[in-house]
């Protein structure tokens, strides 16, 4: 056990104190010398015991341990450090190639890793994303209200690449909105404590929830709590990628590789370089490419098509999916290799059903963001639903989730005039509420027409209304409608709607 012979006081807290934990003593003077490049102390150790004595005496800012040590290995330090110093960030050194390992240790706690031989970008990276979970731990610790504060996730926006043909459902839309989590049921407090958890980590995470549930918001949140703040998010879609591009899209190209590559390309994981890469709906990726990003993955490097080199790149991976993964693994559509590489942590995000104490909380911020975003908006007063529409909502399943119940308020909002937006006026589909009953619709002037006919009444007289409030645009009215411009096309057709 030693202090660096450069540490003149471990106590003083004016520069970044590290523990090294390695037995080779080779490794040590390396990382001691790249350390102390970058104004860092550090303290030795070469056992796990030295380690432990010096974590009881000397506070801290973060370890590097390898994993083969005399007395244990570096996953029983990294427990000891989770157990005793859960603030402390520690990421383990292992040998090149051993990927089971590291995913072991980051499960254990670890929030990065480094592989033998040590590559000194990597390492001052490394030490980088150690130092800033110093600076924000304790920053951002209001579980209840978990946003993504008042500054701008660096959002990578892609541009349509003419040469590439890249569809436009692709394009990454940069947004400084304010986004939060809205909601505090048991199991979104459970959800807001997780992410607050995970953004300390490096670890991949799996964020698994139905479609609307607000996976992508999740994903945003773990990389603005994290050390990679400053660094770009970049979020795709990858069932929106056409197969025959995605090499190109994901690792980049040079020019002249194939015909239209007529310059040189990044690809979104040198965008994502420094920051976090969010694939969505990663189920979606055929085979082939699953091999092509599990080696980028654990590499760390990417290889551009066209290219003999590859280039190094420091990207942490979040994935999401609304199917289920093992059983994609199972069914043999998804790879078991890939699915544990992605899989170190799952994160589960509940379903609206699961949480109907969150929807008047929900209610009151939707229609707020509306107000808002609606610039052209002339109401004075602020909308509020009527309690039987409340309580309709309550009662409503919500298939949708989130997106569903925007969706359903945006186009109340939209149709409707008064400030009090009743449950008729919510429109929910196949809604079995009291209030609804064979009486309230005669009651609301049905009187002895066949249903059907009646129904085809109200459905003309809604999409009429829509498209006056849309000056006859059909892709607006759609839209406000909540339906496709197909449908719409459709249903045009149908009731004999000029």
């Amino acid at each position: 056990m030693n202090k660096d012979p450069t540490n003149k006081s471990s106590s003083s807290k004016s520069q970044t104190l590290a523990l090294i934990v390695d037995d080779e003593p080779d490794i040590l003077q390396l990382l001691g010398i790249t350390l102390s490049r970058m104004d860092i102390l550090t303290c030795k150790a070469e056992t796990i015991a030295e380690a432990k004595d010096l974590l009881e005496n000397e506070d801290f800012d973060f370890c590097l341990t390898d994993m083969r040590l005399p007395d244990g290995d570096g996953i029983d330090l990294i427990k000891h450090i989770q157990s005793s110093f859960p603030n402390l960030p520690v990421a383990l050194i292992t040998a090149h190639g051993n990927m089971d390992t590291a995913v072991e240790a980051m499960k254990a706690g670890a929030f990065d890793f480094l592989s033998k031989p040590v590559n000194l970008v990597a390492l001052r990276s490394l030490i980088s994303n150690a130092v800033n979970l110093n600076k924000i731990r304790n920053k951002d610790s209001d579980v209840e209200n978990l946003s993504d504060s008042n500054e701008p996730i660096n959002t990578i926006s892609t541009k349509l690449d003419s040469s590439t043909k890249t569809p436009p459902e692709i394009l990454i839309q940069s947004s400084s909105q304010k986004k939060q989590l809205i909601g505090n049921s048991p199991a979104m407090l459970s959800l807001k404590k997780m992410i607050l958890k995970l953004a300390r980590s490096q670890a991949p995470v799996l964020i698994n929830g139905e479609s609307g549930t607000g996976k992508e918001l999740v994903a945003r949140l773990i990389h603005h709590k994290g050390p990679r703040l400053k660094q770009p998010f970049v979020p795709v879609n990858c069932g929106a990628i056409p197969s025959e591009l995605m090499e190109s899209e994901f690792f980049g190209h040079m020019k002249g590789s194939f015909t239209g590559a007529i310059k040189d390309k990044k690809g979104l994981f040198q965008m994502a370089d420094g920051g976090t890469l969010f694939l969505d709906e990663i189920a979606e990726l055929p085979v082939a490419m699953q091999v092509k990003l599990l080696r980028a993955i654990q590499e760390k490097a990417v290889r551009p098509v066209g290219s003999e080199h590859e280039i190094p790149v420091d990207t942490r991976i979040l994935s999401a999916s609304h199917r289920d993964l093992s059983l994609q693994v199972e069914q043999g559509n998804f790879r078991q290799d890939l699915y544990y590489r992605i899989n170190v942590i799952e994160l589960k995000v509940p379903s609206l059903k699961d949480r109907k104490e969150d929807i008047p909380q929900l209610v009151e911020y939707l229609f707020k963001q509306m107000n808002l975003n609606d610039t052209k908006s002339n109401r004075e007063t602020e909308t509020r639903l009527t309690q039987n529409a409340l309580d309709g909502l309550m009662n409503y399943p919500f298939p949708g989730n989130i997106r569903e119940l925007e969706n359903i308020l945006e186009r109340a909002v939209t149709l409707v005039d008064e400030y009090n937006i009743s449950l008729k006026d919510l429109n929910l589909p196949d809604l079995h509420h009291p209030n609804t009953s064979q009486t309230s619709l005669e009651d609301s002037g049905r009187g002895d027409i066949p249903l059907e006919e009646y129904l085809n009444m109200l459905e003309s007289k809604e999409i009429l209304s829509a498209l006056k409030l849309a000056n006859g645009n059909k892709t607006q009215a759609a839209k406000a409608l909540g339906i496709g411009y197909r449908a719409m096309r459709y249903k045009l057709q149908n009731l004999d709607i000029n």
